[in-house]
């Protein structure tokens, strides 16, 4: 019934004409009383955009790795980097200063915040070998690094899962035999 246009009374009426359907006993009852009808968009949907996203491609395009930082994350109350960067860009354009100049300076802000995460934890590190202890984990970690750190946990398990084995075991036996009566 794809190929039919309308909603469903519309399209259950034309195969009742056409007596393709027998007339269902609802069919009276929706006539009497049909569903609400919404309005559609009027040609294409616009994309919404906003001022810095011009910028966020440009950082995206100077720093590919953070692509890897999701940048919609609904539970973080801190921006990504490449939102942070558009909107002291941004920023530094409504006090006067030219583009190139501003993109300029959040970019060394950016590496700045950036070798700055990076002592952080490096002294982090420090302290808890001087304690004996073990170093914390990375508060700053690249985001690479974080999904490798989620995915391990399945790449482990692929290796020492006994369902698994069993599996590539089956797998391995039917080929064996289709590849060998075959005459492979």
């Amino acid at each position: 019934m794809s190929f039919m246009r309308g909603n469903l009374l519309s399209k259950t009426k034309k195969l009742v004409k056409g007596m393709a359907k027998a007339e269902p006993l609802w069919l009276k009852a929706m006539e009497e009383a049909p569903p609400a009808t919404f309005p559609r968009a009027e040609g294409k949907i616009q994309t919404i955009t906003l001022p810095e996203d011009a910028y966020v491609k440009k950082f995206y395009k100077k720093y590919p790795d953070s692509k890897y930082h999701d940048p919609i994350k609904i539970s973080a109350f801190d921006h990504p980097p490449s939102r942070i960067y558009a909107l002291r860009v941004l920023e530094l354009k409504e006090q006067g200063i030219n583009e190139e100049q501003a993109m300029a300076v959040a970019d060394m802000e950016y590496l700045a915040e950036k070798k700055e995460k990076k002592k952080a934890y490096a002294r982090l590190k420090q302290i808890a070998r001087l304690q004996g202890k073990k170093p914390p984990p990375n508060p700053y970690p690249s985001a690479i690094k974080e999904i490798q750190a989620e995915e391990r946990k399945y790449v482990r398990d692929r290796f020492h899962n006994p369902k698994i084995r069993e599996i590539l075991e089956q797998q391995k036996a039917e080929a064996n035999q289709r590849f060998g009566d075959s005459g492979w």
